[in-house]
């Protein structure tokens, strides 16, 4: 009979506890709802910070082919540039991001080699510019690719005022604007600007300097 009436009496003591002290009761509740506000903060951060760099200002692609070797390998992984452009414009030498003209749904990497409103020529493996400041032409020296690596073919092209002329860095496994044509302005992703991964390769990339 004692061992029965122990246990009701103590819980009796303890409903009579959390009335008098609710707190005590739902104190569960506070970590709870903190936890809830630290998701909510990461989700905002996410939404107003992270999503619009990662859309609009910066994006990462990875390579897919042999066509830019030996400068960007096949799996590299690289983070673009998208905001530049809007600023600057592109540059000879720039290597960049960009929706294939005849199929804009795929990407290629290439190298701008022609600007708007030059004439391109490629003639006995050697690559011409004409320009206002080269009337006569300039053979421009690559200074990015291997000595020994040369650029076939025997085309010539006149570019409008928002069109470029890019290349492989892979001169004989590429296709590129000796294929299909110029890129226009409104089809560039952007500039390629970090190489990330593998690590053993990281870089920060410039365009180049032409001599």
């Amino acid at each position: 009979m004692q061992n029965n009436s122990i246990k009701p009496e103590i819980e009796i003591e303890s409903s009579k506890e959390t009335r008098e002290n609710p707190k005590r009761a739902s104190g569960f509740l506070k970590p709870t709802i903190l936890f809830i506000w630290s998701v909510i903060k990461i989700v905002t951060v996410s939404l107003v910070v992270i999503i619009p760099i990662r859309y609009f200002l910066i994006q990462p692609f990875i390579v897919s082919g042999p066509s830019m070797e030996p400068n960007f390998k096949d799996g590299e992984y690289l983070i673009i540039n998208e905001i530049s452009y809007r600023f600057v414009d592109p540059q000879r030498g720039d290597v960049i991001v960009f929706r294939y003209p005849q199929d804009p749904k795929e990407y290629y990497i290439k190298r701008i080699i022609g600007l708007p409103k030059e004439k391109v020529q490629i003639k006995n493996r050697d690559v011409i510019i004409y320009n206002d400041q080269h009337p006569a032409g300039i053979k421009i020296d690559e200074l990015y690719l291997p000595d020994d690596l040369e650029t076939p073919g025997n085309i010539e092209t006149r570019l409008d005022e928002n069109e470029y002329f890019v290349l492989g860095d892979n001169r004989f496994s590429s296709s590129d604007s000796r294929m299909w044509g110029t890129v226009p302005k409104s089809d560039l992703i952007g500039r390629v600007w970090i190489r990330c991964f593998p690590l053993s390769r990281f870089s920060v990339l410039k365009t180049p300097e032409y001599n």
